[in-house]
């Protein structure tokens, strides 16, 4: 009887999982390619692999969709982002699971990416979906990419494009920074804390116009 191979992402959705993590158990010595391709594709006979197999010793990784927004105000962008990528996620038909943060894409210590950041190191997280990059960090976005890299996460950006929220965040992020760091220097209540507070809302403003 001849054999039915198939390529990695068939063979990884016959058995629930993503290319990743068949590339994973390959490197681990898990589950060898049946054969490769002149062009070093690998193909995987259907008839030997046995979902039970693996799933018996190895939890599925899910899927995560991640949207944040940096203020109160775009809540209603943060409504949008979460149905765009709920429906982008049920369209592949995944099974996935939706984190939201509201707060500054400077800000490491928000409760929705400390819960990401865990699952992925907890080999809890087979995929992760943003609409843009910096939805997870204005700057350290590329060093969460390199964790979900060495741990096999595969990462799905819907937008390589400028994020039409990004001048109006950057401004808040700026402000927030400044914030933080003149209230050190002259004390939160001073009067040229609040006065440099204000000449830089009024700068932020004029350019957001």
């Amino acid at each position: 009887m001849k054999r039915k191979l198939v390529g990695i992402r068939e063979a990884a959705e016959f058995l629930g999982v993503t290319p990743s993590t068949l590339r994973r158990w390959e490197h681990e010595g898990k589950l060898i390619p049946d054969e490769r391709t002149a062009g070093g594709y690998r193909r995987y006979d259907l008839a030997r692999l046995r979902p039970a197999l693996f799933h018996s010793s190895v939890s599925p990784r899910k899927t995560v969709a991640y949207a944040r927004v940096s203020s109160h105000d775009q809540k209603e962008d943060l409504e949008r982002q979460k149905q765009v990528l709920e429906l982008y996620c049920a369209r592949q038909g995944w099974t996935f699971e939706v984190i939201a943060d509201l707060g500054s894409g400077m800000n490491y210590h928000k409760k929705g990416l400390k819960r990401l950041l865990n699952d992925i190191l907890a080999d809890r997280v087979g995929r992760l979906v943003v609409t843009h990059k910096d939805r997870l960090l204005r700057f350290g976005a590329e060093l969460v990419f390199a964790i979900c890299e060495a741990k096999h996460v595969e990462v799905v950006i819907l937008n390589h494009g400028e994020d039409t929220t990004f001048e109006e965040e950057l401004a808040q992020d700026v402000l927030e920074i400044i914030t933080v760091f003149s209230a050190r220097l002259y004390g939160s209540r001073s009067r040229k804390n609040q006065k440099l507070l204000d000449g830089v809302r009024h700068a932020v403003e004029e350019a957001s116009s």
